[in-house]
């Protein structure tokens, strides 16, 4: 089911959505790997689709971290509330990341200590990109990071321009390529 709906949004929205199926367990576990969930206190997720990443987080989170899930499409949103109904200190956003600054102060947050993302900010808009790496850079805390999955090499110079790069990590295997950027603020 997660794939046909993952692959189902992406021929609706391919720019939005930016690759045709759902990343690994493996892969979410790589990405996030080094997050010090023993002391976060606030993680925001853009785009979780399916919620592969969502559930590694809520997994390895302690109970009193509070994640945000920020999602546009109206399909990837309802499953994510269907998916994670009840779970304690979640809050599940149909709306943009451009917005997420917005949504922090509804929801009385005052900073992120980590941002995972696996938005496509070389196929989105510039300046939509633009606005939701610099949203994402004033919310993050002074020595917070930003964890970013992608399927394109070039988007190290999209996201390097805002943030200093800390570490990439390039993984190629017979399906898929992946490049895991962590940045800090």
């Amino acid at each position: 089911m997660k794939k046909q709906l993952f692959l189902s949004e992406y021929i609706q929205h391919p720019a939005r959505v930016g690759a045709i199926l759902p990343s690994s367990k493996y892969l979410a576990r790589k990405v996030i790997g080094d997050i010090q969930f023993d002391s976060a206190q606030y993680i925001v997720e853009f785009g979780p689709g399916t919620g592969i990443f969502t559930e590694e987080i809520l997994t390895k989170r302690s109970p009193d971290t509070i994640v945000v899930l920020v999602e546009l499409s109206d399909e990837f949103y309802h499953n994510l509330v269907e998916r994670f109904e009840g779970e304690d200190n979640l809050f599940i956003i149909n709306g943009s990341a451009e917005n997420i600054d917005w949504y922090l102060r509804k929801l009385n947050i005052p900073y992120v200590d980590y941002v995972v993302s696996g938005l496509p900010f070389t196929t989105l808009p510039t300046e939509i990109s633009k606005k939701i790496i610099n949203k994402t850079k004033s919310v993050l805390k002074d020595d917070g990071l930003f964890y970013y999955l992608s399927i394109y090499i070039a988007s190290e110079k999209t996201v390097s321009r805002f943030f200093p790069l800390c570490e990439s990590q390039k993984r190629v295997s017979e399906f898929s390529a992946s490049v895991r950027f962590k940045l800090q603020k």
